[in-house]
């Protein structure tokens, strides 16, 4: 007889502690595979959710001074500009090699206007944006408009400190370079720049300030959970040598930051329940050895050697294990697509099969079997000879 053979019928006959053994490390690996899959779907998920909550890259032409912006307050030396933007550059930039890496291309046009609100108040200098609304309600998600926003062009959005200073309402009517508008919309306080501005269709905005296919800056958001954001900056440069390109890496960072928390404590949880279940095998295999003196004497009796009593016990332990790790996985991949969607919170997030992680799943049971269980089989190998032979 063949010593898996001996294994085999021990497992059989065992049943109950098997299962135990079984069960322990069945619930290690259904929990890894689970905050895995947990982990990087909602991840993904996050991350692409935060990519939407503002740009983490800036395209403005080349200039050849220096200009900054602190706490609000436009501090600016002489400045020449090198270069321009273009609406056609947009199409440049949908041609970088990382460009599925790109979520929301978000154009601008910013021009400085006199607007004439209804009542007299007298014309007032306002900067105007162009914008597209789609993209830029797609990168402003934390946007609350009172009203609606533009369906067409000649209506606009306008700021809350706008609304405030020239007093504005809805509906009501008002004068840009000669051309008549009306407001649907008034954003609440955000509390950045776009409380002073008022929003208008981008080739609405082109053509009233004659700057046809004409852009001050680009705001981009790209996915950044698996995005080499330096490298689409190097990509994006090249294709376009006459604009600046740079990356906001305070909110790149901040965002990662989010991310890799969630990562770090689903692999610390992982751990602890890889050790619970290390010992859960340690302390069946151990109990075992003790309650089999009598075969082993048998074994020793017949002439099997240490290394046959060895292999026999780590065989058990290791065909136990393997059963657990392909076990386990299955119902961890079942439990992740229960959990998935109400922690990310969207429906349509797909759980794909993945051989990499069943493999991964069943070698990590083995592992860990092995490991529990080469102690205890060592200790049945050393087992004096003359107490095994006296419990015949």
């Amino acid at each position: 007889m063949k010593l898996y053979n001996i294994s085999l019928q021990s497992i059989r006959r065992r049943k109950a502690r098997t299962a135990f053994l079984v069960t322990g490390l069945l619930l290690a690996v259904a929990s890894f595979v689970t905050l895995f899959i947990v982990s990087e779907n909602v991840n993904q998920s996050v991350a692409s959710d935060l990519d939407e909550f503002g740009a983490n890259m800036l395209i403005t032409p080349k200039s050849d001074g220096l200009n900054l912006n602190y706490g609000g307050v436009s501090v600016t030396g002489l400045t020449f500009e090198s270069g321009s933007l273009k609406q056609d550059d947009i199409a440049l930039i949908k041609t970088i090699k990382n460009r599925d890496n790109l979520s929301i291309i978000a154009p601008k046009l910013f021009a400085a206007s006199k607007i004439d609100p209804a009542g007299g108040a007298g014309e007032k200098n306002i900067i105007v944006s162009g914008v597209d609304f789609k993209e830029e309600i797609r990168l402003k998600k934390l946007w609350q408009v009172n009203g609606k926003y533009p369906a067409k062009e000649n209506e606009t959005v306008i700021g809350s400190e706008v609304n405030k200073v020239l007093g504005l309402g809805l509906n009501q009517k008002i004068n840009l370079n000669n051309e008549e508008f009306i407001i649907t919309g008034i954003l609440n306080e955000t509390g950045s720049q776009d409380d002073g501005l008022i929003f208008i269709d981008l080739t609405k905005a082109q053509i009233l300030f004659n700057k046809q296919n004409q852009l001050s800056l680009i705001e981009i958001a790209a996915r950044c959970y698996d995005c080499p954001i330096e490298e689409i900056v190097r990509q994006s440069s090249e294709k376009l040598p006459g604009a600046k390109v740079t990356a906001i890496k305070q909110s790149i960072e901040s965002k990662m930051t989010a991310i890799h928390r969630f990562e770090h404590f689903s692999l610390g949880i992982s751990s602890v329940i890889l050790i619970i279940s290390l010992l859960i095998v340690f302390t069946n295999v151990n109990a075992s050895v003790n309650e089999r003196t009598r075969e082993i004497g048998i074994f020793m009796a017949v002439g099997f050697k240490r290394w046959h009593i060895i292999k026999i016990i780590i065989l058990e332990v290791l065909i136990a294990s393997f059963a657990a790790g392909i076990l386990g996985f299955f119902i961890g991949v079942a439990a992740a697509k229960i959990i998935t969607p109400i922690l990310s919170m969207n429906e349509s997030l797909e759980i794909n099969f993945s051989y990499i992680l069943l493999l991964t799943s069943a070698g990590m049971a083995v592992l860990a079997g092995l490991l529990a269980s080469v102690l205890p089989a060592l200790k049945a190998a050393r087992l004096d000879p003359t107490v095994a032979f006296r419990s015949l």
